[in-house]
């Protein structure tokens, strides 16, 4: 069983982060509780240094905007602050804290880059420790309070090894030649913002069989789901677990104008129509007045359509990552996305330099291949059908980006 100390004060806090301020690297956690309230929130933050283990619990000071003496830790460029899997740790500390990020590492991208075939955190202590942590509280109710000894000694693993793994980690990137790429997509992710989190009044066309139903039923669906989310709102719950989604397309297709009726449907327990029966029914009244009009057609995308040339390129392109993306023992989504594939085959760049254009391109990945790949495509033949000239092809300027010690990135 871990050893922690709880904070659960404001002196208490503010004690703690100026200590921390104080360390080289500080590893963090969350926990929030998206699983059991319709606002979310943070819940708990658990730190670990290489002398101590911190359970801070917001909820006893008042809620997470008390979490503000961290402030000045996660800003510092001089404290490596680790996350595992930190995009949705940074998230809900972004939007519950206003908090800026200075010096992450991030133990889950690091393991991607380096192309671990399992990159959870129980894997990669597993794998470098020999210890197993326990996965027993991973649906806990971290707003619940107390917190009992099995949810407090399950958060605290996770921050206890993070510090040794980093090391483990930074080592292999190193050796690898990837440090860099690493720090590349942890400045991505620090940078990151995400825009305010806004009801989908359109939402019930996303539930799996909406689309197969008639435009009456359609329309009584659309009624049900705004309905739903009025109530969850109002006890604060998760829309999912006040009535379910396949309950809603039976009460659509069925449309039960009766309590008696009503409760004929699976998933409509006596206790969901005390609490929301009425609401219900004039749901299913209010849809079934009149049919549902067009359906909207869903919003784009972005991507473009691809024409016999850049469906050429983005070929030759997914031909290339194949055999790279084996050599270098990495996921081919994590070395280059299809999307970014794409917009490089849109682009069809002649020089590097072309690349600082596109959107959403890493610039680890274009150091390390781009010279490579304007080579590819500017060597290109252009498929039979295509008027398009070929154009001359530019050598590379130095060594090719797969290799290399850490010096040359």
């Amino acid at each position: 069983m871990a050893d922690f100390e709880i904070i659960d004060n404001q002196k208490d806090l503010e004690r703690l982060s100026n200590s921390l301020l104080r360390e080289k690297s500080v590893a963090f956690d969350t926990e929030a509780d998206s699983f059991y309230h319709y606002f979310d929130k943070t819940c708990l933050v658990q730190v670990a240094t290489p002398t101590g283990c911190y359970l801070i619990d917001p909820l006893a000071m008042g809620g997470p905007a008390n979490l503000a003496p961290l402030a000045p830790v996660f800003a510092s460029p001089d404290v490596q602050v680790i996350f595992h899997a930190a995009e949705y740790d940074l998230f809900v500390l972004k939007r519950d804290c206003g908090f800026a990020f200075a010096n992450v590492f991030d133990t889950m991208l690091s393991a991607q880059m380096l192309g671990y075939s399992q990159v959870g955190l129980a894997a990669l202590i597993e794998h470098h420790f020999g210890i197993k942590l326990a996965k027993d509280e991973q649906r806990s109710d971290w707003s619940r309070r107390p917190l009992s000894q099995s949810q407090l000694s399950y958060a605290a693993s996770d921050v206890l090894y993070l510090i040794r793994l980093v090391e483990n980690l930074t080592a292999e990137l190193k050796q690898a030649g990837r440090f860099s790429w690493a720090e590349d997509e942890f400045r991505t992710l620090m940078a990151r913002e995400w825009p305010e989190r806004l009801f989908d009044d359109l939402g019930y066309l996303k539930i799996k069989g909406a689309r197969k139903l008639d435009m009456d039923a359609l329309a009584v669906l659309k009624q049900l789901y705004l309905a739903r989310d009025r109530r969850a709102r109002e006890i604060d719950r998760p829309a999912f677990k006040v009535i379910g989604n396949r309950t809603l397309l039976e009460i659509s297709e069925t449309r039960p104008t009766t309590e008696r009726t009503m409760t004929r449907i699976s998933g409509v327990s006596d206790l969901i129509m005390r609490r929301m029966g009425k609401e219900l029914l004039e749901a299913v009244e209010k849809g079934s007045e009149k049919p549902h009009g067009p359906i909207p057609k869903p919003e784009s995308t972005g991507r473009r359509r691809l024409d016999g040339r850049t469906e050429y390129r983005l070929g030759l392109l997914k031909k290339w990552r194949a055999p790279r993306s084996v050599e270098l023992k990495m996921d081919p989504g994590v070395l280059c996305s299809n999307a970014s594939l794409e917009t490089i085959a849109f682009k069809n760049p002649e020089q590097v330099s072309d690349f600082d254009e596109l959107p959403g391109m890493k610039r680890w990945f274009v150091g390390a291949f781009g010279e490579e790949i304007v080579q590819l495509l500017g060597e290109a033949s252009p498929p039979p059908e295509s008027s398009e000239p070929r154009r001359r092809s530019r050598r590379p300027r130095g060594r090719r980006g797969g290799g290399g010690s850490e010096g040359e990135d």
